[in-house]
């Protein structure tokens, strides 16, 4: 039987409702059921997410790691540097080849715990996590440098949790497969460092022109600093931000304990010294016009991304000569009284503000004072020096290869040449005297052939001079002469032998150069005088092409084929007259002005087109020719006086002095079969002891002065007859007997009726006139006067031998028309406006130049001619 008492409090109370315990509670296990198949669900889809995740990361092949876009490098004939080729300007190095500062400057910067951990970093995922969640989107990562080296190699882009997580497992497959020091490798040369440099390699020369292992502790730090920020802490867009981003890089390796604070104080201190952006990038005229050569042969792709090591012609110091002087004389020109054209400082000015609003392309193109250069190597046709314009950023177009324009007095020599080969000599007497413009028609087709190849502001014409002094001095009307008694088509043809492919036109204005041609094509042509007869076949840049691994792709055709164009005596007679035209012609400013060093039988030309449209200067010693011009893409009047040796001589003695210090010329060897022999100025003809004219002296007593010189020629051109104005006259061909011992011939008109013709003003007739009146420009006054005297005078008899009389009457002709010459104004010619279809096109944008090797079907005069009232000469 219970005891009542034990079971009282085991009884509920009356009003007592039970209550299971708190865990059994529906409203606690239920919200816990949930949130575990909620979690376990979450766990089994982030786990097949991860697996996936995985799996995908597998796929990624890590050989790609090393399969960066290479740039091309291009190297100059002394295997430095010159420019590269790309779609990303990268160039790869090994582990052993980066400084270590750069290595530690990185690691302090961007991943303190690079050596430690295993591609990712956890308390730097956490820390982003809980930023990133706050945030309410992902604005912070916590990349290591490996997941850095996933993310670019593999174009792991845009800020997600799933990208996230595939790059760790990307960068864990990294670690697992490459050591920390490679690892390092692969980042540095691929990542971006701003201003279009990819890689530390690139990044080094691009800011600093040096290689990455030549750093210093300072540019080290910079260009880790660039690495969070690369566009918009690049030196070139902020200096003051990217100086910024080095101090810090250099106060984390301090705090690191990878340099002392002595170092990083020394380093904070050192000012900021970077190098000019259009240099880094490596673009003008030169690397533009190879860079189409290496395309043209091995493809774009192949050029842009494998990496080759390009070796040219170019000499990258005088290239650097060549464009500095280039800029500063045509600065200097535009500050040059009557010049009122556009200058290249306003269209600077003005390109810099459309750059900055963007607008750059929308820029017209500029129509400043435009220069161009190229040198040559004698021998081989390299070449040395290519400058297509004063700024490659403001305009593409390479006026040394592309732009063809008259050549102006630097014409001459072709003409002298032909006259050579064709039996004339440096001493045959050529008149200079006034030419009808008729013959000619530059500038117009009346009036008379204006004379602006001597260079001078006071020329005058000089009367019979040998053709050496008619090359030196730069005679137009001499050179008309001598090239019309040449032979035109003769002087063509040389021109195209000696290479010149433009069209020449058939018309005498060519011999004083008024049909256009390419720079290139000029300094070709020039070879000839230097290499004794002889040109390269064409001119070219490209020496070979290698792979990364040395095999050579692609080499320039070694071949010893020349082009033989003259005779190697007729080369010589020329370049002794151009030697001539430097020392004492329209080139003697050279020395004087310029400063043109003792270079051994250094020679050239200056070139000035009609109406001052264009000057030029070429040259040459034995090793190199160098061809300069100025002008405008348009053509058009540069100022009055602009002549050859004002704007372009100055900037080829800055070259030539350049090449002769890096390449030392050496003497030009007179062939064996040019001779010395005296000749008389007077006649053309073989020196006797009796060649002497009487002259005043400075005190006006009369002395006799020796008219003779030593000149060169060859057996066949040399005169065999002597001198028939002074000394003992030559025996005549037909004995001279009194008019009763020989029977001549009757005239079948009576001359005594015809009534004479008076000259009422000075006369000037074409060279050719048919009544053989030419160089009739003698005054005649009262002419019907001195006839009637001339009647009623006795006649004397003349005992003078014919020679002597014949010898007299050339003399006294010559001196009438001196005397007419003196004081009387000179007809100006009239121009003639260029016609608007000839206008040349303006280019914003180079066009590719194909090898110069390659002669286009039909490109040598055979296009339609024009009409020679309508040449072009402007």
């Amino acid at each position: 039987m219970r005891n009542p008492s034990t079971n009282r409090y085991l009884i509920p109370p009356p009003g007592y409702r039970f209550r299971p315990p708190w865990y059994t509670r529906p409203e606690f296990f239920v919200p816990i059921t949930i949130a575990a198949f909620v979690i376990g669900g979450l766990a089994i889809l982030v786990s097949m997410n991860l697996a996936d995740l995985k799996n995908q990361a597998a796929t990624f092949d890590l050989n790609k790691l090393e399969q960066m876009e290479s740039a091309s490098v291009i190297l100059d004939r002394n295997d430095k540097i010159f420019g590269q080729i790309y779609v990303e300007n990268r160039e790869t190095i090994p582990y052993e080849q980066l400084p270590r500062d750069l290595v530690n400057a990185v690691v302090s910067v961007e991943d303190a715990k690079f050596y430690q951990h295993h591609g990712y970093a956890l308390s730097g995922i956490l820390r982003a996590t809980f930023k990133n969640l706050v945030a309410g989107h992902v604005r912070q990562g916590a990349s290591t440098i490996t997941q850095q080296l996933a993310r670019n190699s593999f174009a792991l882009k845009g800020k997600t949790y799933r990208r996230k997580l595939l790059e760790i497992f990307v960068a864990r497959r990294i670690e697992d497969n490459f050591n920390k020091q490679k690892i390092m490798e692969l980042y540095l040369n691929r990542i971006y460092f701003g201003g279009g440099l990819y890689g530390a390699e690139a990044a080094a020369r691009g800011y600093f022109g040096k290689s990455a292992r030549e750093l210093s502790l300072s540019e080290c730090a910079t260009l880790a600093g660039l690495i969070k920020s690369p566009n918009r802490l690049s030196p070139w867009t902020d200096k003051a931000a990217s100086r910024d981003a080095r101090n810090y890089a250099l106060t984390r390796m301090r705090d690191l304990g990878l340099i002392d604070s002595s170092k990083c104080a020394a380093a904070q201190a050192q000012d900021l010294v970077i190098g000019n952006r259009q240099n880094a990038q490596g673009q003008n005229y030169a690397v533009d016009y190879i860079r189409q050569q290496v395309i043209n042969a091995v493809g774009w792709d192949r050029a842009m991304n494998e990496g080759f090591r390009i070796h040219t012609t170019i000499d990258g110091e005088l290239q650097k000569v060549a464009e500095e002087s280039l800029r500063k004389n045509l600065d200097k020109a535009e500050q040059h009284p009557g010049y009122d054209h556009q200058t290249y400082a306003e269209y600077a000015a003005s390109f810099r503000a459309a750059k900055s609003s963007g607008t750059a392309a929308s820029q017209p193109a500029p129509e400043y004072l435009q220069g161009a250069v190229i040198g040559l190597n004698n021998e081989t046709g390299g070449i040395l020096v290519l400058v297509g314009g004063r700024d490659f950023e403001h305009n593409q177009y390479d006026r040394a290869l592309q732009a063809k324009r008259p050549a102006g007095t630097a014409m001459l020599p072709f003409v002298y040449a032909t006259a050579f080969e064709q039996g004339m000599f440096p001493g045959t007497l050529v008149e200079d005297s006034p030419l009808d413009n008729r013959a000619v028609m530059i500038g117009g087709m009346t009036g008379i052939l204006g004379e602006w190849g001597p260079e001078s502001a006071d020329n005058r014409y000089e009367g019979t001079m040998t053709a050496r002094q008619a090359l030196t001095k730069s005679k137009n009307g001499a050179t008309v002469r001598i090239g019309m008694d040449a032979g035109l088509d003769e002087v063509l043809q040389l021109c195209r032998t000696a290479g010149i492919r433009s069209s020449l036109r058939p018309y005498p204005a060519t011999l004083l150069g008024s049909s256009e041609m390419t720079l290139a094509e000029l300094a070709l042509t020039y070879t000839i005088f230097p290499n004794g007869g002889w040109r390269p076949i064409a001119p070219h840049i490209l020496e070979r092409i290698e792979e990364k691994d040395g095999t050579v792709w692609h080499a320039q055709r070694e071949s010893s084929n020349r082009q033989n164009v003259i005779k190697p005596e007729t080369a010589y007679e020329v370049h002794s007259c151009l030697m001539d035209a430097l020392e004492t012609g329209t080139g003697k400013a050279a020395r004087s002005q310029f400063g043109l060093k003792k270079i051994p039988t250094v020679a050239g030309k200056t070139g000035t087109a009609y109406d001052f449209t264009d000057a030029l200067f070429a040259g040459y010693d034995s090793n190199f020719t160098c061809a300069v011009w100025a002008g405008f893409d348009k053509p058009q009047k540069i100022y009055r006086g602009a002549f050859g040796r004002e704007l372009a001589l100055p900037v080829w003695v800055d070259i030539m002095n350049a090449a002769a210090a890096r390449y030392s010329p050496s003497e030009i060897k007179r062939p064996p079969g040019l001779k010395d022999v005296e000749i008389c100025l007077r006649s053309g003809m073989l020196a006797t002891d009796k060649c002497y004219d009487t002259v005043k002296s400075a005190t006006g007593d009369s002395v006799q002065k020796r008219t003779t010189y030593t000149e060169i020629a060859t057996p066949a051109q040399m005169p065999t007859e002597t001198c028939n104005v002074h000394g003992e006259p030559r025996a005549p061909v037909v004995a001279d007997a009194p008019a009763p011992e020989v029977p001549r011939a009757q005239l079948a008109a009576d001359l005594t009726e015809v009534k004479p013709v008076i000259l009422k003003s000075p006369t000037l007739l074409a060279e050719n006139d048919p009544y053989n009146s030419a160089k009739s420009i003698a005054k005649i006054d009262n002419v019907a006067d001195e006839q009637l005297a001339e009647k009623q005078t006795p006649q004397e008899i003349d005992n003078r031998t014919p020679d002597a009389v014949r010898a007299e009457v050339r003399n006294q002709k010559t001196d009438k028309a001196r005397s007419a010459d003196d004081g009387k104004p000179i007809l100006k010619a009239i121009p003639v406006e260029p016609r608007p279809e000839e206008t040349p096109v303006e280019i914003r944008r180079a066009v590719p130049v194909g090898p110069m090797d390659e002669v286009e079907e039909g490109a040598l005069l055979k296009a339609a001619t024009p009409s020679p009232t309508k040449s072009d000469d402007e």
